[in-house]
């Protein structure tokens, strides 16, 4: 039996994931990357929670995987008091590992040498897609003046990108938060770096996220007036509530800026085209979940897959589309308006702090909080 073919849209981490899980199954893949541009000089860290550790753990990436990645097992809130003194609010410290930590450029590259020894995935770089077009049953994609058939096309391309917009008419709810995230990367002297520190502010959160015992990651979200700062005063900024925690600072990457907003997607496909990843749902990042979200998604469509190409059906059908969309959709709107409400909610001090103070006196509280940040919702 002919192998049915995949066309993966997209060179980002979520596109590079998807190709290497999807590479398990008895398929054909192109992997369309676009410009070659793989994001590898952004000071991008991603945090991904145990499980989802655990399933990136078995794609086997790469032997030095696990050294790229930094664990982190306590997990401490502060609320900024009078006179800038910080109180610590809430403190997550079980036998788990809290979350995992790594730069994004780092495993982009670790991925990208695992796909160029997967036969089963062609890499087609420095290609730019023009269209998606109906070819009989099958789906057309044209790029670089070539055209390939494809049983299922997967779009990792991002929920501002115009292919997505082209393509499915920004069908999604969308709000700007009108706030910024900046991040960037310090140096400092080594500490036993385990713990993951986030400070509310009025109207900003900054977090304090270890990546070895001598670097740990600056992401701190703020309303996007502060764009009209220069760069100094940022990082004197960041050095002040960074300098409690760590010792001779040192900025070893430059200050990056990203609009911040949440999104959600109406539909999730399209005629043999499934939306994948950011073009699907976006939150906040203060509780660190997007990519969790995205692996999530990505081990289910996995198994669903296998399943259906075990029983010889075609899986770009919209019977198995709608059956994908059926499982995740419910639980990712759920996830993201929660998110969505939480980060609103915790803009007010009072009551962002009596309801961390209250879930920090209860183990059973934390308990769930942590199975939450895990597993996300299981409904």
């Amino acid at each position: 039996m002919k192998k049915q073919k995949i066309c993966i849209i997209g060179g980002s981490l979520t596109g590079l994931t998807t190709a290497i899980s999807l590479s398990k199954l008895n398929c054909e893949i192109d992997l369309i990357i676009g410009d070659g541009n793989l994001k590898t000089k952004s000071n991008r860290t991603v945090a991904i929670s145990e499980n989802n550790f655990n399933f990136l753990n078995k794609l086997k990436i790469s032997k030095s995987f696990k050294k790229e990645v930094w664990p982190c097992s306590i997990m401490k809130l502060y609320t900024e008091i009078k006179n800038k003194f910080f109180l610590e609010v809430f403190e997550l410290n079980n036998n788990h590992k809290i979350l995992y930590m790594f730069e994004n450029s780092k495993i982009i590259k670790l991925m990208m040498n695992k796909i160029k020894k997967i036969y089963s995935i062609k890499i087609k770089d420095k290609a730019k897609v023009s269209a998606i077009l109906n070819h009989g049953v099958l789906k057309e994609v044209k790029f670089n003046n070539n055209s390939y058939k494809y049983n299922l096309v997967i779009v990792c391309a991002g929920y501002n990108s115009s292919l997505v917009k082209n393509t499915f008419n920004d069908q999604m709810i969308e709000n700007s938060y009108k706030e910024l995230a900046i991040t960037t990367t310090l140096n400092h002297d080594k500490i036993k770096n385990n713990t993951v520190r986030q400070i509310f502010l009025d109207n900003e959160i900054i977090a304090l996220l270890p990546i070895s015992n001598t670097q740990t990651s600056i992401v701190w979200s703020i309303k996007n007036y502060i764009k009209k700062k220069n760069n100094l005063f940022l990082k004197n900024k960041i050095k002040f509530y960074a300098k409690k925690y760590l010792k001779n600072i040192k900025f070893i990457s430059d200050i990056e800026y990203r609009d911040l907003k949440f999104v959600i997607r109406n539909k999730y496909y399209l005629d043999r085209v499934l939306l994948f990843g950011d073009a699907l749902h976006v939150v906040h990042p203060f509780v660190g979940q997007g990519f969790n979200m995205i692996l999530r998604d990505l081990a289910s469509l996995e198994k669903l897959l296998e399943k259906k190409i075990s029983l010889g059906l075609d899986i770009g059908s919209n019977d198995i589309l709608s059956e994908f969309s059926e499982e995740i959709k419910p639980r990712n709107f759920a996830f993201s308006v929660s998110v969505d409400l939480l980060k609103n909610s915790f803009n007010y001090k009072n009551f962002r702090n009596n309801t961390l103070k209250i879930i920090n006196k209860s183990n059973f509280a934390k308990d769930i909080f942590y199975n939450i940040a895990d597993k996300g919702f299981k409904f």
